[in-house]
């Protein structure tokens, strides 16, 4: 993996990283009573999609890689084709 493959994979997990503290702090503020189910649910719902798009352009990203490809070829896919993504 070049430097600039490297750099923009931590690119990549440092969003997801932040996106899972934004997740927590959502359910703390919920608990705390900072905000109400609904709000905390629209959020996550819209955290946990960018999420998907982010872990689905770094794995597009690393079969690149691994098949002798050039990674900036990946992109980011539609939410709508992310969210039906067996785990």
């Amino acid at each position: 993996m070049s430097g600039a493959e490297a750099e923009a994979e931590k690119q990549i997990l440092g969003r997801i990283t932040e996106m899972i503290s934004q997740e927590r702090d959502l359910r703390d503020r919920l608990a705390q009573h900072a905000i109400d189910r609904s709000t905390e649910h629209e959020r996550l719902n819209r955290l946990e999609t960018e999420l998907d798009q982010c872990w689905d352009l770094l794995r597009q990203r690393r079969a690149l890689i691994t098949a002798g490809q050039d990674p900036e070829e990946a992109h980011v896919r539609p939410a709508s084709q992310v969210e039906h993504y067996l785990s």
